[in-house]
């Protein structure tokens, strides 16, 4: 029977890969339906669709994964066809089995395959019956503490423990030491819980030093399948990628067909159809081991698109429709190479705890040939606790691969954000750093080079205050004879009558704190010309990304964006010399287990408290022993930044 004619789609998503699915559905003529959560109602996938769904509920349980809701939105829309994204549902058989039940297009793998591959175990098990040599580890279903101690003691330690259903670095935890291990694989099967409503794990031995290499496969439905390159995914943060790129450097060509045929073979085992990664570690004599098949769309798709001059959204629309892909293993192109930067709203001096807030300030990078934006977000948007915390990504390409890389720094030194701490900084530091422009990848690329990745503060010099002082001014609205702009008093540049004209601030930025003076002979030398503070002293001109919104300046300065605030110093004082209150949450986020009670003793370092915010699970630990005199939180509670959880009176010496 033939697939019915295709005109409206519903992406059962959200963020930057619903409105990345829209942007091909509509090139191709298709109505886009988007679904959405109550905290979702008006982000930026919703206003960029023809017809939006309200899911209802909040969290991801309540509204993204609630199968039976998706299907009512897509059949009450006029959809005909689901795509599921990435993350979610995109890689749970039943939800294939019921979009198809329910006479829909599921735009992704069969049942079946998705049965075979999605789960981790099998697909090794797969893997394994084929010959393809597998990472040491156990992948049975046995689940009890006790088969996977006695699994991590065969293997040797470090481990690592995975879900079997997930991917993304959910529900992932390296294990030391076996005193470790049932704390980890409890946390470990909560977040896989969570995320995937799969809390299946398996245990595989930690490899030092790999690569991470995948393959992107795509079949239809006439048994053609195609290997279209590989890409390098090697730096990683928290088992997550951060920098994806295509080809991988350094591979030759008959280790890219080795791989690549590897991966076609175990697609066409189990019946594949549509777009799937086969994910390999790569040691440095060529060896390669399975890890996994994601039966999806991967986060990073645009690298192997930017190569191959290929919209394997638009593959996929096609295969789902009964076409037949449209050339041949021969005809793959591999134009150039090209880098890509998952831009994640997140903390990276503070082991990369996830960031909520509003986006006070959001700019893009500007567009040109080589560059392009994947992102869900705009200025305005909140970003909440309670899902995934990319804001989008930066895909640069190039003839050669340092070609790529500058045209990537360039795209980052645009970028600006402001009001939710992101990992921007950062990710210009390894696309800057030497190791990373000889392509010397591997899994341990960031903890390697944490040290020039991940500076201490510094001190901010004289000349930042200085500058920041002057467009904090210049930037100030006048607050007095609004109705008169030619009168000395709608000025706010501290003129007094008589005297020389003398400006004092006193401003806050990163944690530090300036009085800064500022008089007339010093003002002609900055100069704040809409966005830019233009800088001239001793013949040199330089200018600087410079933003007011409301109370903060905005001041981008030796390549990172500051935070500028008025602060009152006598209210500072007062807040200095308060008692600490206790523990607090580090993030916006739910609290999933609280471990102790009012009255208890605890030793330094006792887990008191586990907070998920954006997926991930958090610990909270006693900083101290003492007596338990105040537990302020309880299980399933939604808690805000800076809320005190547990308070501990110390232990008297």
């Amino acid at each position: 029977m033939s697939a019915p004619t295709l005109t409206t789609v519903l992406i059962a998503n959200r963020g930057e890969i619903a409105c990345r699915i829209m942007r091909t559905a509509k090139n191709l003529g298709l109505t886009t339906v988007a679904v959405h959560s109550e905290t979702d109602k008006n982000a930026r996938h919703t206003r960029e669709a023809d017809i939006k769904v309200n899911l209802g509920g909040s969290k991801a349980a309540d509204s993204y994964l609630q199968i039976s809701r998706l299907i009512a939105a897509a059949l009450a829309s006029g959809a005909q066809a689901i795509h599921p994204g990435y993350g979610f549902l995109s890689e749970n058989a039943e939800f294939a089995r019921a979009v198809e039940s329910a006479g829909l297009i599921f735009l992704g793998p069969p049942a079946s395959a998705i049965g075979a591959m999605g789960s981790k175990s099998a697909a090794k098990s797969l893997m394994e019956q084929a010959g393809v040599p597998l990472v040491p580890g156990y992948h049975g279903e046995a689940q009890d503490l006790a088969t996977f101690r006695d699994a991590a003691e065969r293997i040797g330690y470090p481990v690592l423990l995975k879900a079997t259903a997930g991917g993304g670095g959910k529900g992932m935890k390296i294990v030391e030491r076996v005193e470790d291990l049932a704390d980890a694989l409890a946390s470990a099967q909560r977040e896989a819980a969570s995320s995937f409503g799969d809390s299946r794990m398996l245990v595989e031995k930690y490899l030092l030093k790999p690569r991470h290499v995948e393959i992107q496969v795509f079949a239809d439905q006439h048994g053609h399948c195609l290997y279209l390159n590989e890409r390098d995914c090697s730096i990683q943060r928290r088992h997550q990628k951060v920098v994806e790129e295509a080809p991988a450097p350094g591979l030759s060509q008959q280790l890219r067909k080795s791989m690549g045929e590897a991966a076609v073979k175990a697609a066409q085992s189990i019946g594949y159809v549509g777009a799937g990664t086969v994910e390999f570690l790569l040691d440095a004599r060529g060896e390669f081991f399975f890890m996994e098949m994601n039966t999806r769309l991967q986060v990073e798709h645009p690298v192997t698109e930017a190569i191959t001059g290929l919209d394997l959204v638009e593959w996929q629309l096609r295969v789902a429709q009964g076409q037949e892909l449209p050339m041949t293993q021969e005809q793959v192109p591999l134009l150039g190479h090209a880098i890509e930067v998952r831009l994640y709203a997140e903390d990276p001096d503070n082991e990369f705890l996830p960031a909520t807030g509003t986006l006070a300030l959001y700019r893009e990078s500007s567009p040109g040939a080589g560059r392009r934006v994947d992102s869900g977000v705009a200025q305005g948007d909140s970003i909440s606790p309670l899902y995934d915390p990319m804001l989008g990504k930066l895909i640069a390409w190039g003839e050669d691969r340092e070609q790529a890389r500058l045209r990537l720094l360039a795209m980052l030194d645009e970028f600006v954000v402001g009001g939710v701490k992101t990992n921007l900084p950062f990710l210009r530091r390894i696309i800057a750093h030497p190791a990373f422009a000889a392509a010397e990848l591997d899994t341990d690329f960031i903890p390697r080079h944490q040290t020039q990745l991940l500076p201490p503060t510094t001190t901010l010099s004289d000349e930042f205050w200085q500058a920041a002082a002057a467009a904090f001014s210049q930037s100030e609205p006048p607050r007095v004879r609004r109705d008169d702009p030619r009168s000395p008093w709608s000025s706010m540049n501290g003129m007094r009558s008589g005297m020389p004209s003398e400006v004092v601030l006193h401003l806050t930025c990163d944690g530090q704190e300036q009085v800064i003076k500022l008089c007339d002979d010093s003002a002609g030398s900055f100069q704040l010309i809409g966005d830019q503070l233009l800088i001239e002293q001793n013949g040199l001109r330089q200018q600087h990304l410079a933003l007011r919104r409301d109370d903060t300046l905005y001041l981008k300065w030796a390549g990172d964006l500051h935070a500028v605030r008025r602060f009152d110093p006598i209210t500072a004082a007062d807040a200095s010399q308060a008692p600490q209150c206790g523990l607090t949450a580090p993030m916006n986020g739910s609290i999933v287990r609280v471990l102790v009670e009012v009255g208890q003793n605890v030793e330094a370092g006792t887990l008191l408290v586990v907070l998920e915010a954006m997926k991930m699970e958090h610990s909270i630990r006693a900083d101290k022993a003492g007596t338990l005199t105040g537990v302020h939180c309880s299980e399933g509670e939604m808690v805000s930044e800076g809320a005190v959880l547990v308070e501990i009176e110390a232990q008297v010496e």
